[in-house]
């Protein structure tokens, strides 16, 4: 099955459980083409088909709850219970019981074409080692959320260059066009449900964001409460598309609250979800961290030991699997993990540009 019957296939199975927004879904082909990068980020179905054929070595290793969708622009921040700062994996739309080196050598793949596309500038045999690094002690150390408070001085840094400009967001939020279709009924419960007071005045908007998820239905609603404003966004759910690559049909299970609630994690307490929806808060200090938007002066090894780190609490949620990973990783080889990375980025790269020529 080649990329374009591989895509029309998935969507399909998709459309199955949610109806499609057609215009989306012609932006999401035309960000596939414009770069090797966003093709990753939008084709996690196509991972989970060339996976076991690129690395059939790793399939058979332990298995976690895993993230599935991985990759270096899946980081962000919000607040927990205590108003604090946290950083961490962003987004669980994909989370699928899977090998625990799935989501190490994707996010590995993914730092190889961000280096690729001049967005980081680490050798990508450091950029491995420096995730498997990370990883290892997260699994050997038993975790540990990373809270922005009195440590992680050098993360705590490159997280608030993001969030230096909350005007620019806000603007952003006023730009967004009305939504001019009727909102589901689960979904704007799911709204008036996380907003602080039912009475505050709201208008309802649409919002084209993320590249997996492009051409599902989004709702924002966007507020002014107490002198300020505030956003909320409900968006829908499918089955992971692990499922799709397993030839499965009908109602299947989605993990998003299962890898959440039992991950090593400081919650965000906006974060729910209900009835195939997640809804979140949407403000600047809780959003996802692109590396565009980054400093130039960064230390790259440490952001990457600390995403491999964050991989770690994640799959750390499945107790059961945590001494069969710990061992497994000791009789890895040397070098594992960037060559595992190497050959899933030319698989990536090869379809790109099947994707893009046509051919």
């Amino acid at each position: 099955m080649d990329i374009r019957t591989a895509t029309q296939s998935y969507e399909s199975w998709v459309a199955a459980q949610t109806p499609l927004i057609a215009a989306d879904i012609q932006t999401k082909h035309t960000q596939m083409a414009a770069g090797v990068f966003p093709f990753l980020r939008a084709t996690f179905y196509r991972w989970m088909q060339r996976w076991p054929e690129v690395c059939p070595g790793l399939v058979a290793l332990p298995q976690v709850l895993a993230v599935g969708d991985l990759h270096v622009e899946n980081f962000g921040t919000w607040r927990d219970r205590e108003g604090r700062l946290i950083w961490g994996i962003n987004d669980f739309d994909e989370a699928y019981v899977l090998p625990y080196a799935l989501d190490l050598v994707r996010l590995a793949t993914s730092a190889n074409l961000a280096i690729m596309i001049s967005e980081l500038s680490i050798a990508p045999k450091d950029a491995c080692k420096a995730i498997l690094e990370g990883y290892t002690d997260g699994m050997q150390s038993s975790g540990c959320p990373f809270v922005l408070a009195e440590k992680h001085k050098g993360l705590r840094k490159l997280a608030l260059s993001e969030l230096r400009d909350p005007e620019h967001f806000w603007e952003k939020m006023k730009a967004l066009p009305d939504c001019k279709q009727e909102v589901p009924p689960q979904a704007m419960e799911h709204l008036k449900d996380a907003i602080p007071s039912p009475d505050v005045p709201y208008r309802l908007a649409t919002r084209t964001a993320g590249l997996g998820s492009l051409g599902r239905s989004r709702f924002v609603m966007v507020g002014d409460w107490a002198g300020g404003l505030i956003a909320r966004e409900v968006k829908v759910l499918v089955s992971s598309g692990c499922a799709w690559a397993a030839g499965e049909s009908g109602n299947l299970e989605i993990n998003y609250s299962d890898i959440t609630q039992n991950a090593v994690r400081c919650a965000d307490p906006f974060l729910h979800y209900k009835n195939q929806w997640v809804v979140r808060r949407l403000a600047p200090d809780c959003s996802r961290v692109e590396l565009s938007s980054l400093p130039k002066e960064r230390d790259e090894t440490r952001l990457l030991h600390a995403m491999g780190f964050e991989t770690a609490n994640i799959h750390l949620g499945t107790k059961a699997a945590v001494k069969d990973v710990v061992e497994d990783l000791k009789m890895r080889p040397e070098g594992w993990l960037s060559a595992a990375a190497r050959d899933m980025t030319a698989a990536t790269q090869a379809d790109w540009e099947s994707w893009r020529t046509g051919k």
